[in-house]
């Protein structure tokens, strides 16, 4: 099973480019934004304890993206692999995802990250913001979402980086373009 991390901050097209890497290779999409987000508009008991979090642009408990990940991966064990985006996002939740994998004999296979500077990511969420009136992307959300990337993030390329799983690639572009670079690291 191959399991690929798709990495960057906010804004820099990972979810675009995990749906096409996921159909491109058979693999399942998992975005723990789309599916707090999904929690959140249906009301659900866990919906309503993440949204006050969510609209403040701060990370959801660790202890609870695990949780949510391991049900992932549990009720889909007869897929090939897995695109997972916008996880982790700390340390402790790449060690935690490690551990979780090693409990059911799997583990990370790839960590790509999509680099993209900072004025083009502001540019892109506030456009983001305003063509799907996304209400966690308001200026000021956006810009405390960039310092969290920063903040709790940016050390898992080191993490990654001494296991030897840690790949850049530029995430400035067209989409086919970001596309094409990305498919030419990925080797299942």
């Amino acid at each position: 099973m191959f399991n690929l991390i798709l990495f960057g901050p906010p804004g820099a097209g990972k979810g675009t480019q995990a749906v096409k890497i996921a159909e491109k290779f058979g693999w399942k999409h998992v975005s723990t934004g789309d599916i707090l987000r999904a929690e959140v508009s249906q009301g659900t008991p866990l919906g309503l304890k993440v949204k006050a979090v969510m609209e403040a642009g701060h990370l959801v408990s660790d202890a609870l993206l695990i949780e949510i990940m391991e049900s992932v991966f549990v009720n889909n064990s007869d897929v090939k692999g897995f695109v997972l985006d916008g996880f982790p996002r700390t340390l402790k939740q790449a060690q935690e995802l490690d551990q979780m994998l090693l409990t059911h004999g799997r583990n990370v296979s790839l960590v790509l990250a999509l680099e993209v500077n900072e004025e083009e990511l502001v540019k892109r969420l506030l456009k983001r913001a305003q063509d799907q009136g996304r209400k966690d992307d308001t200026e000021e959300v956006v810009k405390n979402r960039l310092v969290q990337y920063h903040h709790h993030t940016k050390p898992l390329i080191d993490y990654y980086k001494t296991k030897n799983l840690y790949k850049e690639v530029f995430g400035e572009g067209s989409i086919e373009q970001i596309f094409d670079q990305l498919c030419t690291v990925i080797k299942p």
